[in-house]
């Protein structure tokens, strides 16, 4: 109560002053969150995927946020234009019982645009709302700290006659979960500190919508962890580094990590007593296609998102079998369904079941057994214990217990153990009357484990979400929002039912 009060009392006075200083379009956002279900251990699933790492796994938790924003958009009449927000949370039952969510600030000049900070981004080309999220860059986790070039508006290529538009971003960043690896791995397990982050991705628009109601989006993701220090944990809850590896922080591993290079030997494989230099770092990334008919009142969008956690899947030497396939409706205007979205996602083949890198005696080399979201150094691509990709692949902070139906204890691992997985998923949403929205969500996964640590019987896993949204206009800016959820299956986050409700309170301090 004492972090809460303190957090309200520090931004309500600090808004006079932002107010002044800082010009107009001052918006604020106050919300409160409470959850609770029967779950043995967790909550339900969709209570706490894909909503930036904010919401806890815990069975029973809340949170109250406070935050100010201003929107670059505020001066779009100007070429310079300058944005940025805070927003600060007190948390219960959660990693930390302080958290700033997001502390960013943004100045652009015409269609470019520096971004410096914490900042919650969507996924790119999937429904915000409805969609499962993206492989590479989704919303699950909490929001990494980064400086960021980005063109993050379609700009169209002159002399095209408006039909080729291009938009993209570059950026570097640091990891902030020390403390929370730490405190989480158990003795004899590896963790990394002081990692740093590196994205980039360009996005190719073609169509022209004031003409043709027919466009193709096209996109390559590509991301990277490098530098820091790898340690293991032992029993004495000591740390002890694991070795000299090469992950350090000049001039040239940032070079590597913006162009995937050869590292020493000591960051490949060894195999056939041989050590190899694969690329510095941990490099994963996805292609995005789609493809949207849009006539007018309603319109149909097929896409389709490619993954590869190294070079092997990158292009089509290995085939690809793995990856994220949607279709997601826009109806014309009715009470009951505005939109209808189905996905289907795959990570099982990986490019195959065995690795070997060539020798003199054997000169093949097969680049499977990908791993997906996992390294031999790194934690994975997670940050929190969350996936930064998709849900799907159950994230790291579920290792808190052993599972009966793993070969080995996964306790404390910071490892996805569950990165092969079929999912089919189901996202409806609707405006039964004004001021009142719903949306259903419902998914059903398949889960064999991983290649290293398989499980032994394959487990299946549904989950559901119904959340119902209430603004009132005689009440401006307030939100109550209740939801449902309810898990079933045998997978680590088993069988749960639960309540949450959740009030906000928005609004403009400054014309």
């Amino acid at each position: 109560m004492r972090h809460t009060l303190c957090l309200v009392g520090l931004l309500l006075s600090c808004t006079n002053m932002l107010g002044q200083a800082l010009h107009k379009g001052i918006h604020y956002n106050i919300e409160s969150s409470v959850a609770w279900s029967n779950g043995e251990d967790f909550a339900p699933f969709w209570f706490t995927a894909n909503r930036h790492g904010l919401f806890s796994t815990d069975a029973n938790s809340g949170y109250l946020k406070a935050g100010l924003f201003r929107s670059t958009e505020q001066d779009k009449e100007r070429n310079w234009r300058h944005g940025y927000g805070l927003e600060l949370a007190a948390a219960y039952n959660h990693t930390s019982s302080f958290i700033v969510q997001q502390a960013y600030y943004d100045i652009a000049w015409k269609g470019m645009q520096l971004s410096i900070g914490s900042k919650e981004r969507p996924s790119a080309l999937k429904n915000p709302l409805l969609s499962s999220g993206g492989l590479i860059f989704g919303t699950n986790a909490r929001p990494v700290p980064q400086v960021r070039f980005e063109l993050p508006k379609y700009i169209t290529i002159p002399g095209t006659g408006d039909w080729l538009h291009i938009k993209g971003f570059l950026g570097y960043g640091m990891y902030t979960d020390n403390n929370w690896q730490r405190d989480f791995v158990s003795p004899g397990q590896r963790y990394t500190l002081d990692a740093l982050h590196h994205v980039k991705a360009g996005y190719l628009k073609i169509g022209n919508e004031e003409t043709f109601p027919l466009y193709f989006e096209g996109a390559l993701e590509m991301a990277t962890q490098f530098g820091g220090h790898a340690y293991n944990v032992t029993w004495g809850r000591e740390e002890i580094k694991t070795g000299d590896f090469k992950m350090g922080t000049g001039f040239k591993d940032f070079l590597e990590a913006l162009i995937p290079m050869g590292g020493d030997a000591t960051d490949g494989a060894t195999s056939d007593g041989e050590s190899y230099a694969n690329a510095s770092g941990n490099h994963i990334g996805s292609w995005h296609f789609s493809l949207t008919y849009n006539p007018g009142d309603w319109k149909i969008r097929a896409y389709y998102e490619h993954m590869f956690d190294d070079h092997s899947m990158m292009f089509f030497e290995y085939g690809w079998q793995d990856g994220l396939m949607g279709l997601e409706v826009t109806l014309p205007q009715n009470p009951i369904v505005h939109t209808f979205l189905y996905e289907y996602m795959g990570s099982k083949d990986q490019a195959g079941a065995v690795y070997h890198d060539h020798t003199p005696e054997i000169p093949d080399q097969i680049s499977a057994v990908d791993d997906y979201y996992n390294h031999l150094l790194y934690p994975g691509w997670q940050h929190w214990g969350m996936s930064m990709g998709s849900p799907f692949l159950i994230s790291p902070i579920y290792n808190t217990h052993n599972h009966p139906n793993f070969f080995f204890d996964i306790t404390g691992r910071l490892k996805f153990q569950y990165n092969r997985v079929k999912t089919h998923h189901f996202g409806i949403s609707g405006s039964p009357m004004e001021g009142l929205d719903y949306r259903l969500l419902v998914s059903h996964s398949k889960h064999w484990g991983s290649y290293y640590i398989p499980l032994i019987d394959t487990e299946e896993q549904t989950s559901a979400l119904l959340e119902v949204t209430c603004a009132p206009n005689r009440w401006k800016g307030w939100k109550f929002k209740g939801s449902v959820a309810y898990d079933h299956g045998k997978t680590i986050i088993g069988n749960n039912f639960g309540g949450m409700l959740t009030i906000s309170k928005s609004g403009i301090l400054t014309q």
